[in-house]
Formats: C-alpha cells, sequence, structure tokens
C-alpha cells in the first residue's frame, strides 16, 4: 500500500473540508491494508483514525480502532517501542475526550515509561506527551500537577525550531489552568501571546487556535467585558465548525455562546445558541 498517496489523500479532504468523505476513505484504506497484510500501513491508519474518530466525538469507533491496533502491536512485540507509546497517547487523548480519564491517565503513564526507556529526556516528543497530561490532569482538578508538566511542556518547546504552533498550543494548555487558580492576568497574557503566534502563522489555522480562541472568550468573561467574551467565542465557533464540523466541542461552545448572551441581555441570541447546541448533542446522542 501506497502510504504516501494515502496521506495526500486525506489531507486533501481536510483542506478541502470534505469531512463527510473522511470517514469512508479511512475504512476503505484499513481494508486494504488488511488484505495486503500491511501491518505497518494498518497500524498508521488506526492511528489517523482514533485522531479523526475523536475529533468529531465518535468515540465508540475511536475506542475500536485502538484496541485494535494496540492488540496487533502487542501481537507484533511492540510494546516497548516509540510506536507503542504514541498509539497510547492517542488512544489516551480519545478517552480523555469522551471522559474517560482514569483509562486516558493510564494509557499515557505507560507512554511516559517507554518514552523514559528510550528517549533523551529533552527530545521534542516529550513536549506532547506532557502536554496532554497536563490538559487530563486540569480534568481531574489535579492543577498543580497539571501547571508542572505545561511548563515542562513549555520548556523543551521552546528550544524547539519552527515551533510557534505548538508554543501557542502549549501558552493556550497553561493559561486554561491559571484560569482555575485565578491568576486571570497571567492567562490572559498567556492567551494574547498565543494568538499572535497562531495568526503569524501561513495557510490555514491549526485545530488548536479554537482553544485558545475560546481561552481568550473565557478571560474576557471572567473580566467583565461580554462583548468581547462574545466575539471571541463566536470565533471559536467558527474554527471548530470549519476545520470539523458540529462536534461536541461545537455543542460545548454554543452553550458558552448562550450565557454570554444571557449576560448581555441579549435573549434572542441565547434562545438560538441554547437551541442550537441541543439540537447538536441530540444528533451526536
Amino acid at each position: 500500500m501506497n502510504i504516501e498517496n494515502f496521506f495526500q489523500t486525506l489531507d486533501s479532504y481536510f483542506n478541502e473540508q470534505k469531512i463527510d468523505r473522511i470517514d469512508p476513505f479511512l475504512v476503505s484504506s484499513l481494508e486494504q491494508a488488511k488484505e495486503e497484510q500491511d501491518y505497518g500501513a494498518y497500524i498508521t491508519i488506526c492511528n489517523e483514525m482514533i485522531g479523526f474518530y475523536r475529533s468529531v466525538s465518535a468515540f465508540e469507533k475511536a475506542y475500536i480502532a485502538a484496541e485494535d491496533v494496540l492488540l496487533l502491536m502487542e501481537e507484533l512485540h511492540m510494546e516497548n517501542t516509540e510506536h507503542f507509546a504514541t498509539t497510547l497517547l492517542n488512544a489516551a487523548t480519545a478517552y480523555r475526550a469522551a471522559g474517560d480519564y482514569g483509562t486516558a491517565l493510564r494509557y499515557y503513564r505507560q507512554a511516559l515509561q517507554i518514552y523514559n526507556g528510550i528517549l533523551d529526556p529533552q527530545d521534542y516528543r516529550y513536549a506532547g506527551l506532557y502536554n496532554n497530561m497536563s490538559i487530563l490532569l486540569e480534568k481531574m482538578d489535579d492543577n498543580e500537577e497539571a501547571i508542572a508538566y505545561a511548563e515542562k511542556a513549555l520548556a523543551i518547546i521552546e528550544t524547539l525550531p519552527d515551533s510557534s504552533t505548538q508554543t501557542a498550543t502549549t501558552m493556550t494548555n497553561l493559561a486554561l489552568i491559571c484560569f482555575k487558580v485565578d491568576r486571570f492576568e497571567q492567562a490572559k497574557t498567556l492567551l494574547d501571546k498565543a494568538i499572535a503566534l497562531f495568526e503569524k502563522g501561513d495557510g490555514p489555522t491549526d485545530e488548536h487556535y479554537s482553544g485558545a480562541l475560546a481561552g481568550v472568550a473565557e478571560a474576557w468573561y471572567h473580566m467583565g467585558d461580554y462583548a468581547k467574551a462574545l466575539t471571541y467565542y463566536e470565533k471559536a465557533l467558527s474554527e471548530v465548525q470549519s476545520h470539523y464540523g458540529e462536534n461536541m466541542s461545537y455543542a460545548v461552545l454554543c452553550e458558552n455562546c448562550a450565557a454570554v448572551c444571557g449576560k448581555l441581555q441579549n435573549s434572542e441570541k441565547q434562545s438560538f445558541y441554547l437551541h442550537k447546541a441541543e439540537a447538536v448533542r441530540e444528533k451526536l446522542a
């Protein structure tokens, strides 16, 4: 199987926002790899499936792909390899997005154990893992450890060349934790820097840009500027829709927009966003 052709087609669907064509393409490509017994391609495609299904909130499909490929890799005696750790990381992120924090943390820690045995302590791959662990620990209300992992990630990323997007993503994650410990000014400063880095890049915006926009919206909300909060939430809403359609993150952002509209006493717009969020959640149920 020509994996380069696979990625060219997949990238074209993302770039052209043909989201509805990605699922059938992934399924057919996986079947082809299975028929050809191309285990490398099979592992690669499963990892792409995990990430895509997570992004569109198709969590059961993500679980199936994750457990399938992890089992295959164990059968191929790949348990202590970088590739196995990467797949664990992808699977953990899917479980985290679905709210299964216990499974996510177990997979992240397993990936970290593998990294500790094969990578240099300053290897760039640690930064991605630290970032993901930070996000999870924040969700589990372990904010101090979450901040520590985010800072460790940032320390590595800032030493890397051409890392503006990764730096911006890490700053966004760290800022969101700062909100939880009432460091609003620090969070706002980090998010302003993050958005400047995102917007500095050429080409389509990164998927994490929506998270930074939502973070700035939250900052303005806490500071009482509800008009600016709504502007940034609506920008985030547009970014999520353009990248992944109306997924669960889209529904949450609609609810945030509704809450801000309530503060602005705009009942008509508040009702619109509440009904939109409800419709999206019903569609995804």
